[in-house]
């Protein structure tokens, strides 16, 4: 049995197929880890982006290690709420705020709105004024850094619609310092997801160094410093890397940024808390003999983990069933009327059969949160162990 799924392979068979399937333990550890990093930095504060996976219980485990929540939505920050995630703690990102996602963020007194645009702040300010409630205010800041991952996961170039012109950095605070009810807290930046390469970080830090500097000649503070986050997981061998190199990740920021006094540092990470720990369960239901190709077709398909569909992603992929030694060579694909169903091509498997369980691994993170019901499928349960 696999290391994130423990669980003795015959608790399986009952399962009602696709599902997903957390490990707990797992996620437990990559918490302690994230904390070991991290101790001894009073001023380094860990948001949890919710944006990867919203399971109940997953949120309320890791709000109960003490981290914050990043939100890009008014139904996320309820679901920080409602899993105990201080409001404090919550910072609420994204480029197409509502109205009514503001007002509710203002209602609960979150910790700070990551502003995109000179619009967004002043209709922001418009219903703080409305409400007579401050809102607190971070500028995302696009550094246009460019990052080694796939181009619909990069945030921090100039060509993305992410975050506020550099050039227009010290403009836009200077607009927010002649709105009453407007406080500015900090600058906000994420240049993309997935990111293996340290370099990547450094980069950043040496932007951000940069734009210091021109806070500094301006006289200007920024009581905090968000740095995103985007660290990868091992997706090639899930068992070798169940928790990603927090120590290298957060080094990259203890040796690259020059901090001001008292500057704050948080960090937003989504991915790296849960990808390893999910894994999503699929029955075979059909093995397919082409005359050119063999097909293993699953019961889980595009509307239940989408990453290969939309990025071209790769996922480890098991048969949990036989330790067969003898293999054959598969496509894996799912039922949905779309050739881009396919979960894997040209994979080697033991020889594989009808009604086999696969398990297809790192899909704790952008898996089940993004399922859809195409096709009028019903949505994948989250099974947590």
């Amino acid at each position: 049995m696999t290391r994130t799924m423990n669980i003795d392979p015959t608790q399986l068979q009952d399962l009602q197929t696709p599902c997903y399937l957390y490990d707990t333990q797992l996620l437990a550890a990559t918490l302690k880890a994230i904390s070991a990093e991290t101790t001894g930095c009073a001023n380094y504060h860990v948001h949890y982006a919710i944006k990867a996976n919203a399971h109940p219980a997953i949120l309320r485990q890791i709000a109960a290690a003490g981290l914050g929540a990043d939100c890009v939505s008014g139904g996320e920050i309820e679901a920080a709420l409602q899993a105990d995630f201080p409001a404090k703690e919550i910072v609420f990102a994204g480029v197409g705020k509502a109205d009514w996602e503001i007002k509710l963020a203002l209602k609960h007194g979150i910790g700070m709105f990551n502003v995109e645009s000179i619009e967004e702040l002043q209709v922001i300010n418009e219903l703080a004024t409305s409400l007579n409630i401050r809102a607190r205010v971070s500028f995302r800041i696009n550094p246009n850094v460019g990052a080694h991952t796939h181009a619909h996961i990069t945030t921090g170039k100039a060509e993305n619609k992410f975050g506020i012109d550099m050039e227009d950095m010290v403009r836009v605070i200077r607009l927010a310092a002649t709105m009453p009810l407007v406080e500015f807290t900090g600058l906000h930046f994420h240049i993309g997801s997935q990111l293996l390469v340290m370099d990547d970080f450094k980069a950043l830090c040496v932007r951000v160094n940069e734009l210091q500097e021109v806070l500094d000649r301006e006289g200007i503070y920024a009581p905090n410093i968000n740095v995103g986050g985007g660290l990868g997981i091992d997706y090639d061998t899930p068992d070798a890397h169940p928790i990603p190199d927090f120590r290298a990740y957060f080094d990259a920021f203890k040796q690259g940024l020059q901090l001001r006094e008292g500057q704050q540092v948080h960090f937003e990470l989504g991915r790296a808390v849960v990808g390893q720990m999910g894994s999503l369960l699929t029955r075979v239901l059909y093995v397919k003999h082409g005359k050119q190709k063999q097909f293993v077709i699953v019961d889980a398909g595009f509307t239940d983990l989408i990453r290969p569909a939309l990025y071209g992603a790769h996922h480890h992929i098991e048969n949990l069933t036989t330790t067969a030694s003898e293999t054959a060579v598969y496509d894996v694909v799912g039922p949905i009327c779309e050739s881009s169903d396919v979960f894997a091509k040209n994979l080697e498997l033991p020889l594989t059969h009808r009604a086999d369980l696969i398990a297809i691994r790192s899909a704790g993170a952008y898996g089940e949160t993004m399922a859809s019901c195409y096709n009028c499928r019903a949505l994948p349960q989250g099974v947590v162990v």
